[in-house]
C-alpha cells in the first residue's frame, strides 16, 4: 500500500512504506488476544518504515543498537474512520490531552507522536509532540472514559507502556496496553467530546476499530 510521508508542518509528498521484516512464527507463549499473523515489532523494525522513498537516514546496520534506540516520529491513522490521532491539549481536565482519531488531515505537532523504544520492558512509550507529554491509559477513570488515552505523563512508567503488533499481510499495526493487557480501540460510535476517543479496552483485535496506519514524519 501507499503511504504519505508527513511533514512536521505540512503533508510534502507520496511514498510507499515498507513492512518491518518478518517476524517469527507464533509461538506458544503468544499473548492471549493476538491472532494468528500479528507480530511483536521492536525498534529495529519500526526504524525501516519509510526507508524505500524519502528515508530520513541511511538503512540501519544490523548492530547499530544505538540508531535503532532513537525514537520514531510518527502519525497515527485510525482504519475505522480514516482520521489521524490529535492529542486535545485544549480539553479542560479531566480530559486534558486525550487523543482522538478526529483531524482528516495531518496538521503538525497536534497529530505527531515520538514512538520511544525501551529495551528491557520490550514495549514502546508513546509521546505528544504536541505538550511532551507521555501517553497514559486512565484506567482509574469510570464509565465510557474508562482507559481512554491521555497524553498527561512527564515520566513512564506502567501506565505509559505499549507493545506495538503488525499484520504484514493487511499492513496495520495495533497498540496492547501493558498496564491492562487490552488494545487500543478507535471509539467510532461515540459522541460529543470523547467522539473518536482511543481507548485500551478490547481483549483482542476484531477489526479496524483496534488497527492503524503509522506515517513516518519527516525530521
Amino acid at each position: 500500500m501507499t503511504s504519505v510521508v508527513l511533514s512536521l508542518s505540512a503533508l510534502l509528498a507520496v511514498s510507499a512504506l515498507s513492512a518491518p521484516a518478518a517476524a517469527a512464527a507464533p509461538s506458544a507463549d503468544r499473548p492471549a488476544g493476538v491472532p494468528a499473523g500479528w507480530e511483536a515489532v521492536d525498534a529495529a523494525e519500526l526504524a525501516r518504515i519509510g526507508e524505500e522513498a524519502d528515508a530520513r537516514r541511511a538503512p540501519l546496520a544490523a548492530e547499530d543498537a544505538a540508531a535503532a534506540a532513537e525514537p520514531e516520529l510518527l502519525a497515527v491513522e485510525s482504519v475505522a474512520n480514516g482520521r489521524f490521532a490529535a492529542t486535545e491539549v485544549n480539553y479542560a481536565a479531566p480530559n486534558t490531552g486525550v487523543l482522538r482519531a478526529r483531524s482528516a488531515e495531518f496538521g503538525g505537532s497536534w497529530e505527531s507522536f515520538a514512538f520511544e523504544w525501551d529495551e528491557t520492558t520490550q514495549t514502546y512509550a508513546l509521546k505528544s509532540l504536541a505538550n511532551n507529554r507521555y501517553v497514559a491509559v486512565e484506567k482509574n477513570y469510570t464509565g465510557s472514559a474508562q482507559n481512554v488515552l491521555r497524553a498527561r505523563s512527564t515520566s513512564v512508567g506502567g501506565w505509559e507502556r505499549f507493545v506495538l503488533y503488525y499484520n504484514e499481510s493487511l499492513d496495520r499495526y495495533a497498540l496492547q496496553s501493558t498496564l491492562n493487557g487490552l488494545f487500543v480501540t478507535m471509539e467510532n460510535s461515540y459522541t460529543g467530546t470523547l467522539q473518536y476517543a482511543l481507548r485500551a479496552r478490547s481483549a483482542d483485535i476484531t477489526g479496524s476499530w483496534e488497527e492503524f496506519v503509522l506515517h513516518p514524519l519527516a525530521a
